[in-house]
């Protein structure tokens, strides 16, 4: 039975090349993007910026509902295709979008280490990567096997085969699927599929590419269930991040406790967090801050 540890952890993230956290406070963060910075809301960041040069070249301006939706406004002209950016082997395009995101979240760094640290020493992995978004994960986790990857947004899944081009790894064995994670576990239940991982991402909310309906709240306790059925004692792991929602680590972690209770292994929780650069100024130098921006829960089975 798998065992759950009670202390909650930390995931940081501490930048690369690609991406930085130059500064947080006052509901916003300023980060830069390769040669580009950006201002974008961050409700979390509670506390007042330690900069007062936040200079960017564009800022998200939030609207009034809460469907994360809004506008752009930029200082300077920021290429309309995107630009290319680089974390490890994996090549990928970042661009702002209506949605405040720049086509992939800098958070999940740290997951995909973690993942492919699980798989040390298998190179015939099949993994499932469901709301897989722009395919960073799917590249990631492929150096180890075979990888299925699911999303309900036809354009996500486009743009995650340019990324697969542009990392010249288009030989590399992923299905890239347009499909609602949902009742694609549930067919792969039917199926007596297994995997020896699976990371998720679901939304609080989200829609099917046949106008199905998701909400977190409702729809997670089956969806576990299921991705629970596509594993055995030999998998090697499961991981499920959860964004923007009122609910406690502890709890998405207990859902894991009861779906996973078949299976030998390890479930920990916590949160997935950015680390600030450090403050470097004149009779002020203090570490970066960390902004959490993410809860997890993850299975892990070393076998």
């Amino acid at each position: 039975m798998a065992h759950l540890v009670a202390q909650p952890i930390v995931m940081e993230c501490s930048g690369w090349d690609g991406y930085r956290l130059l500064d947080s406070g006052a509901g916003r963060k300023w980060e830069a993007f390769g040669p580009f910075s950006f201002i974008r809301p961050e409700p979390q960041a509670l506390w007042q910026p330690r900069r007062s040069d936040w200079q960017a070249d564009g800022e998200f301006i939030p609207g009034s509902d809460e469907d994360g939706g809004g506008r752009w406004v930029f200082e300077r002209d920021v290429p309309e295709g995107g630009w290319e950016l680089a974390w490890n082997e994996v090549r990928f395009t970042a661009q702002p979008t209506p949605f405040r995101h720049l086509q992939f979240f800098p958070d999940m760094a740290p997951v995909w280490e973690w993942m492919r640290a699980q798989l040390v020493g298998r190179e015939d992995a099949e993994t499932l990567n469901m709301f897989g978004y722009t395919g960073l994960g799917s590249l990631a986790l492929s150096r180890h096997g075979q990888v299925t990857h699911v999303d309900a947004s036809k354009k996500s899944v486009a743009q995650a085969r340019d990324n697969t081009a542009l990392s010249g790894m288009e030989d590399r064995p992923i299905r890239w699927l347009v499909d609602d994670a949902a009742k694609f576990a549930a067919r792969e239940v039917r199926r007596e599929r297994r995997y020896d991982g699976i990371i998720l991402d679901p939304p609080k909310f989200g829609r099917g590419p046949k106008n199905e309906t998701w909400r977190l709240e409702e729809g997670l306790g089956g969806l576990i269930g299921d991705c629970a059925r596509l594993l055995d004692g030999d998998s090697r792991f499961l991981f499920l991040t959860v964004y923007a929602v009122r609910m406690s680590s502890l709890a998405i972690a207990g859902l894991l406790e009861e779906k996973l209770a078949h299976l030998p292994g390890t479930i920990e929780h916590g949160d997935l967090a950015v680390r600030e650069e450090a403050l470097r100024q004149a009779q002020d130098e203090r570490e970066g801050r960390l902004l959490p921006t993410a809860i997890f829960a993850r299975w892990s089975n070393p076998g």
